[in-house]
């Protein structure tokens, strides 16, 4: 089973826009997906296998499941991004994995977790891996509440997301278009 929340899958080419984004570009993520689908093989746990293409970049980390690992999964990505060219999506991009290496662990006991990055035609996919096969739900967080508001920020600010269930756990991963960092 998996979870996944994508806006751009649901528009089609004809839908209306306000503003910042040109009509094209639905039928270009659309597009994009289509090459991810064809390009990327799941085998076993769902580990990525890319095709051999000279635009496609991609980076793996097996970090422990303790708190600096927050702040490496940060600073591998802001790095990763650069050597790409990738920098526009960088505060973004550390702020949601930075996110989803803390809620493994604050709600996971893994000993350990997979952060992956990959990138085709300026589009950034981030993968974190568990061993814990929960699906998280989004909560409803009241004003005074100190947490519950991780999924709110990963659904606002990544174009499409989402989790799925491996063999050893789940993996959550989201998407980031270069063109709406310009």
């Amino acid at each position: 089973m998996s979870v996944i929340y994508c806006p751009v899958q649901d528009e089609s080419p004809s839908s209306a826009h306000d503003g910042g984004a040109p009509a094209a570009l639905p039928r270009r993520h659309s597009v994009i997906r289509h090459r991810w689908a064809t390009l990327r093989q799941r085998v076993g746990d769902l580990t990525i296998r890319i095709a051999d293409d000279l635009d496609v970049e991609s980076a793996s980390w097996r970090l422990p499941a303790d708190a600096a690992s927050a702040g490496r999964a940060r600073r591998l990505t802001r790095e990763r991004l650069s050597a790409w060219g990738l920098e526009k999506l960088s505060d973004v991009a550390e702020l949601l994995v930075s996110e989803l290496v803390t809620n493994v662990l604050c709600h996971t006991c893994c000993g350990d977790l997979v952060v992956r990055l990959s990138a085709v035609e300026g589009l950034l996919r981030c993968e974190v891996e568990d061993c814990d096969g929960v699906l998280p739900e989004m909560a409803r967080p009241s004003a005074g509440d100190e947490n519950g508001r991780g999924l709110r920020l990963l659904d606002s600010l990544a174009c499409c997301w989402g989790a799925e269930r491996t063999r050893q756990g789940k993996i959550m991963w989201f998407e980031l278009p270069a063109y709406a960092f310009r």
